[in-house]
């Protein structure tokens, strides 16, 4: 089930998405929720991956080093540019590893770093814990998928780069929570009423 603010589709422009990152099946679940001229920003060992990697790359995608700290400023510079330069958008999973079943874990500045330093909105989006879903059966559960309005990154600097990690956070953290409250009850209905 997906849910965006009734303008998601009618507003254009440019974001830096962030979405919880669960497993590698968020590139499925969460993937509906964002619009066209979306690249996403993975890490480099993607490439390996047979098949996929080479389309993931020749997709446009940005693959980023996050072992090299160095490189993954480059990388951040590099998305900041192409931003700049083009009219794409960037999703990025701020975690930057998948939770497993841990709840949302601490972000990493790089999403946020990229939209203040290329003036655009952050839209968060929240995707229902999936840690639970078993993926061998007909009836797998629910997953609700939900974006949240845009967050400006306006005054915000790279002094007070904490403040917009934390507001994204919290707001995503007590989403997730009202998520997986709704649907641990439509599953629950779903048993019910079999």
């Amino acid at each position: 089930m997906l849910r965006m603010p009734e303008d998601a589709y009618h507003r254009r422009g440019q974001y830096v998405y962030i979405a919880n990152h669960q497993n590698n099946w968020d590139m499925f679940t969460v993937s509906s929720a964002v619009t066209p001229k979306v690249v996403t920003v993975g890490k480099k060992s993607l490439i390996w991956i047979p098949l996929f990697g080479q389309l993931y790359w020749l997709s446009g995608n940005i693959l980023i080093n996050r072992a090299n700290r160095f490189q993954a400023i480059d990388t951040i510079e590099y998305i900041v540019n192409r931003i700049k330069r083009t009219s794409v958008s960037v999703w990025m999973f701020p975690e930057g590893t998948r939770s497993r079943g841990r709840g949302l874990l601490p972000f990493k500045n790089g999403a946020f770093y990229a939209a203040i330093f290329s003036g655009v909105p952050i839209v968060p989006i929240v995707c229902s814990s999936t840690s639970e879903l078993k993926l061998n059966r007909w009836r797998n559960g629910y997953v609700i998928v939900e974006m949240l309005p845009p967050i400006s990154t306006k005054g915000y600097n790279k002094e007070s780069v904490r403040e917009l990690v934390n507001l994204c956070h919290h707001q995503m953290r007590a989403k997730l929570a009202l998520l997986d409250e709704e649907v641990n009850t439509l599953n629950q209905l779903s048993v019910a009423k079999n």
